[in-house]
């Protein structure tokens, strides 16, 4: 062979093995690729299952917390602050657990991943929140709860011992304060493109976390003021009206008797014990705003049996304070205001009490020696009338009544938390009001119920109320059953509308004219026929909105329009003989707000759960 043939030869072989070559390297990278395909493969899988046992790690150790909050409730409700505390300790192992696990370093790392890791956030928020409340609010919570001996503070001979209640204050108020910071990181999370594995939990933590906040700023405000409020540091005098629900006004009844209540270190007596008339008419009237001279008259500021015309009880209260002093010379520390349904609430706390004072025995000769839960409300209410011909002496007879029980209460009859629970329910009913001259107390006490105002932070966004004012002069509320219902609730032309329905029936014997005293039927003094009860009802609706139409009795019919502040207000007269009933229909328009309706009522004689009932709805058409 030549050169040239090998030449030739070679630059065959090279070609053939060329191609070759390529496939080789082409193998070579799809085995790579491969390798790494499957190393990928095996670290998702890896960080998947990692990630999911996490994600059960906080499903679990969550719902474990969850299922110990019953527990612990029981065990505070049941002074057992030993078992308490080992159930916080548990529960802050569980919440501690959840956190560590929305902490690891992987489940971080996947969180700024799109899509999944939105999700991941959010988790990650309610295990950190789980656990700041169980760290910052369960456990400083429960560390007041054994610093407070509920037997000390029980009302006593003594007084009552509020240095721990003062001492609590700081726990309770930080414990508040972190629930609150957890209730806001939740309502930051966006929720729209979240799982609904996600975000259906989280909004039902949302919730929860939203209650549980009110109930713990309540609770350190309680905390706060209480101690001062009881005279820890100095006594306090508060007027005493005590509302006859007889005789129907806005906030409850005629404020008939009065008295002052002495506190002095926790230790409570009732002074200066008269009537509402016994202070006489006030002229010129003491002045009131505007809006509420229009829709009540003067005469919230001329009578005292009359200040409560209005339901706003910082007027109420206000007024009657002033009436007070100027009368007496005597300068009080602010405005308390009960029923004899929350003498009733009382009464099951300190059980039966007797009538001890013997000129309370004589005026009230025909009438129980003794009184309780079951029979204060009819005794004060209806029997006493029938009895008592003389109204001051009826009036006489309900302030000793209110007298034996608070007398009851400062000798330490009553269980500790029967009482609590007794003024919570009778304010949670607005048959407790409370307003202070101090401006820092009466700041606070209006974000509450039990300061009875009709506009602020205590009022519902979507707030009704429906309140009666006796028509008749006389006392026969007694006999009148109510109830209010939303019956329609929609939207027409991009605002809401609601509808209230009011039915009231008068319940009186049908010889009611002759059978109840002249005093409780009016006796026809102000044209109204004796056994019949005639009522102006009035309604408030939402700020900015508009009271559109009044049906009475599926008849339209006029009515008086006015504005109490941004709130519309309608009312209307109605009049039923023995027997009657009429229903009373308002309907609210031009409604901004979206929050479920929310009724606000005169407190009467019914419990409120008969009188608000549940709503029904109805299209607009």
């Amino acid at each position: 062979m030549n050169n040239g043939d090998a030449n030739t030869a070679a630059t065959a072989v090279d070609k053939t093995h060329k191609p070759s070559r390529s496939r080789r390297r082409l193998r070579r990278r799809l085995v790579l690729v491969g390798v790494w395909t499957s190393l990928v493969a095996i670290v998702f899988i890896g960080v998947s299952l990692w990630l999911g046992s996490k994600a059960t790690t906080i499903k679990t150790e969550l719902q474990a917390a969850t299922a110990l909050l019953p527990t612990l409730k029981n065990q505070m409700a049941a002074n057992d602050a030993a078992k308490a505390a080992g159930t916080v300790d548990s529960l802050v192992q569980h919440t501690g657990s959840a956190r560590s696990a929305a902490s690891d370093p992987v489940w971080k790392a996947a969180s700024v991943l799109p899509w999944v890791g939105p999700n991941l956030q959010a988790a990650s928020e309610v295990a950190m929140s789980a656990d700041d409340v169980a760290r910052l609010g369960a456990v400083p919570l429960v560390d007041a709860f054994q610093s407070l001996n509920w037997e000390d503070l029980a009302p006593g001979p003594e007084g009552m011992d509020l240095a721990p209640i003062r001492a609590a204050a700081p726990r309770v108020s930080a414990a508040a304060h972190a629930i609150r910071e957890s209730s806001s990181r939740l309502n930051s999370i966006e929720t729209r493109d979240l799982l609904p594995q996600i975000s259906s939990p989280l909004l039902e933590a949302r919730e929860e976390l939203a209650a549980l906040s009110r109930e713990l700023d309540s609770a350190a405000d309680a905390t706060k003021l209480a101690p001062s409020m009881l005279g820890a540091d100095a006594p306090r005098h508060y007027l005493l009206l005590m509302q006859n629900n007889a005789e129907s006004r806005a906030t409850g009844g005629i404020p008939g008797a009065l008295a002052v209540l002495h506190l002095a270190g926790g230790k409570l007596s009732l002074e200066s014990q008269t009537s509402a008339s016994a202070l006489g008419t006030f002229t010129p009237p003491l002045a009131i705003d505007a809006e509420q001279k229009t829709i009540y008259s003067a005469r919230v500021g001329k009578f005292m049996q009359d200040v409560n015309l209005t339901p706003d009880f910082a007027t109420t209260a206000r007024t009657a304070h002033a009436m007070w002093e100027k009368k007496t010379g005597e300068r009080l520390d602010g405005v308390l205001s009960l029923d004899p349904v929350a003498l009733s609430f009382l009464l099951e706390a300190t059980g039966p009490v007797k009538i001890a004072d013997p000129a309370i025995q004589k005026i009230g000769n025909n009438l129980p020696t003794e009184l309780d839960g079951r029979n204060v409300v009819r005794t004060l209410l209806s029997d006493a009338y029938a009895s008592i011909e003389d109204p001051s002496f009826q009036d006489a007879y309900f302030a000793g009544a209110a007298k034996e029980i608070f007398s009851a209460i400062s000798a330490g009859k009553s269980d500790p938390k029967d009482l609590m629970q007794a003024i919570s329910k009778g304010v949670s009913e607005r048959r407790i009001l409370l307003w202070s001259t101090s401006s820092d107390e009466q700041s606070t006490i209006g974000k509450y119920s039990i300061g009875g105002l009709v506009s602020g932070s205590s009022v519902s966004p979507a707030g009704f109320g429906v309140y009666f004012n006796d028509g008749t002069g006389a006392k026969m509320d007694y006999w009148v059953k109510r109830t209010v219902q939303v019956v329609k609730d929609c939207t027409r032309d991009g605002y809401r509308e609601v509808r209230i329905k009011v039915t009231s029936t008068n319940t009186a014997p049908a010889d009611a004219a002759t059978s109840l005293p002249s005093y409780v039927t009016g006796g026809g003094s102000f044209g109204i026929p004796a056994g019949s009860v005639q009522t102006n009802v009035v309604t408030y609706g939402p700020a900015q909105s508009n009271v559109d139409t009044v049906v009475k009795d599926g008849e339209q019919i006029s009515f008086a329009a006015q504005r109490h502040g941004q709130r519309p207000v309608g009312t209307t007269t109605i009049k039923l003989s023995p027997g009657q009933s009429s229903s009373v229909e308002f309907t609210f328009g031009h409604i901004v707000q979206h929050a479920d309706p929310e009724i606000v009522v005169t407190p009467t004689t019914q419990p409120v759960k008969d009188v608000i009932l549940a709503p029904t709805s109805s299209s607009c058409e």
